[in-house]
């Protein structure tokens, strides 16, 4: 599979050819934040049409098809409309934490972003404890939910965001111990090494029955932790209004908007990532010809492709299961998804420990 990093390379060695080096590095910064900016927007529009078009043949509708062909172009008509919103200034508020809020939730879901193997040589950062830093920044939306809650001086965005806090730190437990299970059998927290460690096999077949159970409970938890339906207690349009965004216009509600979609996105390719081989293609021992056919698709339509596909599994979850109550839904965690993945952590050390994996 083409190695995509001589393009990084080449890039890096043509600015340093003209430009001093702190400068070269300054520009490459700015031309990736950049980047990682038009991905994440194009992802959100993409994310936008995908799940209207899915929950229409979910529902018996067709969904968004007036603006532009098969109403590819709503999702641009919506972001336009959301731009030249006007942002109401409320009284009574802590307007400092109020307009903080939906900066700390885009920042924490840009660095995550940022973290994920997109293909071969196109990563943006990668470091030895890859996996440590993208649970640490994911952790950071939590806070801006709170603060969009209690800064409103609204008790329904109080309540929600109460419920989505309590929500987010319970599921967290659940999150990370999956992860924790399939970073036992990498054998390292490098994201890159992770991808490079399924070359052969992806973690999902070679971890057994441990790694199943792991992406079934990191799916559930996935779910929770974006506050998606059947979980969406936090944003209980019958109960709450619109839960913790309530008070928030224009742009500033664009952004929470946008962060639930690339969550979705974010969760999607960690999936991805550590259960079936982030951009490595599918490659079955023995079947030397067929492995030779995969790796002839790109290693970044690999990626996309099966976070996509994941997306559409959890796009499902919300349009097929009724929304739960708040205690049943930490009943599910305390009760019955966390003590489940202590035990299946200790199944797969066991299996680690005697080479009983593939």
């Amino acid at each position: 599979m083409q190695d995509l990093s001589f393009i990084t390379s080449w890039i890096d060695s043509s600015f340093r050819s003209i430009m001093p080096g702190w400068l070269s590095t300054t520009v490459e910064c700015l031309l990736i934040g950049v980047g990682l900016l038009l991905v994440y927007a194009l992802l959100a529009l993409f994310y936008i049409y995908y799940e209207r078009k899915l929950c229409a043949a979910f529902q018996c509708r067709l969904g968004p098809n007036r603006v532009g062909p098969w109403g590819l172009l709503q999702s641009f008509a919506d972001m336009f409309k959301m731009l030249i919103k006007e942002i109401i200034h409320l009284d009574h508020i802590d307007r400092f934490l109020f307009a903080l809020a939906p900066y700390l939730v885009i920042i924490a879901s840009m660095l995550a972003f940022a973290v994920l193997p997109w293909g071969n040589g196109l990563q943006i950062i990668d470091f030895n404890i890859g996996i440590f830093f993208l649970i640490a920044v994911s952790s950071i939306g939590v806070l801006g939910i709170l603060l969009a809650g209690w800064s409103s001086n609204n008790k329904f965005t109080l309540i929600g965001s109460l419920r989505s806090g309590a929500q987010m730190v319970s599921y967290e437990l659940s999150i990370g111990l999956s992860v924790i299970t399939m970073v036992c059998l990498a054998g390292t927290m490098s994201v890159g090494g992770i991808v490079e460690e399924q070359a052969d096999l992806w973690f999902i077949f070679k971890g057994h029955i441990p790694a199943i159970i792991a992406f079934v409970i990191y799916m559930i938890a996935g779910t929770a932790e974006t506050n998606r339906g059947p979980f969406d207690l936090p944003e209980a349009e019958s109960e709450l209004t619109a839960g913790y965004h309530t008070e928030y216009s224009g742009m500033h509600f664009g952004f929470f908007y946008l962060a639930e979609y690339l969550n979705l996105f974010i969760v999607s390719g960690v999936a991805t990532l550590l259960f079936f081989g982030g951009w490595m293609p599918l490659h079955i021992p023995g079947l030397d010809g067929f492995n030779h056919i995969m790796d002839y698709i790109p290693s970044v339509v690999w990626f996309i492709g099966k976070a996509i596909l994941l997306s559409f599994v959890i796009i499902w979850f919300k349009w097929t299961f009724p929304r739960l109550r708040i205690d049943q839904l930490l009943s599910l965690e305390w009760k019955y998804l966390l003590p489940i993945n202590l035990v299946n952590l200790v199944l797969m050390v066991l299996i680690i420990v005697y080479d009983l994996h593939f």
